[in-house]
């Protein structure tokens, strides 16, 4: 009966279009022309579009990672200040995607400076306008939710200790010692990082991720954001899941091999399921993971996303879209599989989602939570899921805006960051 029921159902979808056309033009409701015209329409755009899509790789990615889309324009991205983020260094990662590779990709990357940092070598920085303009809006605004419990687990004790003889070394932060100045910060114990994976289209220095990464740094945190391949200044290859998940792991390790600080990973959309893959690697190979995952606006595979995508409506309910669209994504290996890779690595997990998101909708989000709940086992970390109300009007970007944010990352990165799974 179910067969029957699906059968009839997918009839119904193929011809209600054609068959509203052809009706029309049998009553007389529409002329010869207007039905020729209409039903050629219906042929490129339901039939034929589906069909390119089905057999072009180029086009699937394309899609998919909205490479070409790129704001704002003009952006100097080898300049942060540039948005308000001094401080701030930026630098390039090659990535070689094997052991043949001889020339490899270049990745575009940031490194932005937690604010006790600033703090302490403003003067050597040469950011003392630009830090105490800053601070003096946060007061005004009135941003106490950053709670003061975790000021005892961060490393502004050994920042007061070591600060007089980094000055002594580092009177001016020169582009010649700005790698080393950074470096040995970044490997100062008690510090916190967070790598941050952006989602698709434009680049790390867009407007709502510069806000998730002064949110960071006004909680001490070291941040980490880069572009992928194929975005903003790294090199123009096609991306692929494998390729972004390389890059990650490549700026991972960079991280990694410099400083034995506790790393969380922060992944935002597109970025939540590279966030997923690249800890599932880390796990397979037996490598030092992340202390802990945070997951903004995630789905569950690009399978659900794509149905759900509102750019998917005229075409979802068409009986070839799964064998035009979502099955020749799944056979080039464009996957994001969250709901399989969430249960590949046991580090806690904090997932965070708008009820008014309409790209990654909510229920998506959810249900990546349900599955974790699920299937990872009882002695790995635990996983949280925040629900934001949809009056709030956050979307699909703006979680960085709502008030109790800070105190909830707080919260978590220092519940786990000692915490070993």
């Amino acid at each position: 009966m179910y067969e029957l029921y699906s059968c009839l159902n997918l009839v119904f979808y193929a011809t209600i279009i054609p068959g509203t056309i052809l009706i029309s033009w049998l009553t007389g409701l529409v002329g010869l022309a207007t039905l020729q015209t209409s039903l050629l329409v219906f042929l490129l755009f339901f039939v034929l579009l589906p069909l390119v899509f089905r057999y072009s790789v180029t086009l699937q990615r394309g899609i998919l990672f909205l490479t070409f889309i790129r704001y704002p324009k003009g952006l100097d991205l080898t300049n942060p200040a540039s948005i308000g983020l001094y401080a701030t260094r930026n630098f390039y990662i090659t990535v070689k995607d094997h052991d043949q590779d001889e020339d490899g990709i270049s990745i575009g990357v940031w490194h932005v400076l937690p604010k006790n940092a600033v703090g302490h070598f403003k003067a050597e920085l040469q950011v003392e306008a630009a830090f105490d303009i800053e601070q003096a809006a946060a007061e005004d605004q009135q941003q106490s939710s950053i709670e003061t419990f975790d000021q005892d687990r961060d490393n502004s004790h050994e920042l007061k200790k070591l600060s007089p003889a980094l000055r002594s070394e580092f009177p001016v932060i020169l582009p010649e010692n700005e790698q080393l100045f950074y470096e040995r910060l970044l490997r100062m114990p008690g510090g916190t990082v967070v790598l941050y994976l952006h989602g698709n289209t434009a680049t790390r220095g867009s407007g709502h991720r510069s806000e998730v990464y002064k949110l960071l740094r006004n909680l001490n945190y070291h941040v980490f954001s880069f572009d992928y391949r194929g975005y903003a200044d790294s090199d123009p290859v096609s991306p692929t899941e494998e390729g972004v998940v390389r890059d990650a792991f490549m700026v991972y390790e960079y991280i990694a091999n410099i400083t034995s600080n506790p790393i969380i990973i922060w992944g935002h959309s597109l970025g939540t399921g590279v966030a997923t893959h690249l800890c599932a690697k880390l796990a397979h190979l037996k490598e030092r993971g992340p202390r802990g995952v945070i997951l903004e606006s995630p789905f569950t595979n690009i399978r659900d996303e794509i149905r759900m995508h509102p750019f998917s409506r005229p075409f979802k309910h068409l009986p070839w879209f799964d064998f035009t669209i979502s099955r020749p994504m799944y056979s080039n290996k464009l996957r994001f599989e969250s709901d399989i890779h969430i249960h590949e690595f046991p580090q806690p997990i904090m997932i965070i989602h708008a009820e008014d998101d309409v790209v990654v909708p909510f229920i998506l989000g959810y249900r990546l939570y349900r599955v974790a709940l699920d299937t990872r086992e009882r002695s790995w970390g635990p996983v949280e899921f925040h629900r934001f109300e949809g009056k709030h009007k956050y979307g699909h970007k703006y979680l960085c805006r709502a008030p109790e944010l800070p105190s909830l990352v707080q919260h978590f990165v220092a519940n786990y960051r000692d915490a070993v799974y």
